[in-house]
């Protein structure tokens, strides 16, 4: 599985991507904002993308709207990660059609049980979308 890290803070990326190697996952990729991120994604195939929600040049939010728009890119889950507790802008997140969030700070744990909760969705997903496949 191939991981990209989003967040424009060096320390953030840092604590992100040790803890996923805990988790043993060992191909992560890393990008410095939204805009560079896209480029990445562009270029090569991932499987989960984990974003900061605020970042200058582009944020979070901007690069899932424009990850959601793009046929190529839209099927890539995402999870968002905050320091925002506020209930309606988290909301307004899950209206975005992200399909996890943690908030900062947060634990290993944390941040293994999300990732579980996304890849169990990803997977009900591709299910459904074979069976309606196959009776078409």
């Amino acid at each position: 599985m191939r991981i990209l890290v989003v967040d424009d803070m060096p320390l953030m990326r840092h604590v992100l991507i040790n803890m996923l190697r805990k988790l043993e996952y060992s191909d992560i990729v890393e990008a410095t904002d939204g805009k560079q991120a896209l480029e990445l994604l562009q270029s090569r195939h991932f499987d989960l993308v984990i974003s900061d929600l605020h970042m200058p040049k582009m944020s979070g939010k901007d690069l899932v709207s424009t990850m959601h728009n793009d046929n190529k890119l839209k099927s890539i889950p995402v999870m968002i990660v905050t320091c925002e507790d506020n209930k309606e802008k988290i909301h307004e997140l899950i209206k975005e059609r992200i399909d996890g969030f943690i908030v900062k700070p947060f634990c290993l744990t944390t941040l293994e049980k999300q990732l579980k909760y996304i890849m169990a969705k990803q997977n009900s997903s591709q299910q459904q979308s074979q069976v309606l496949e196959s009776k078409a």
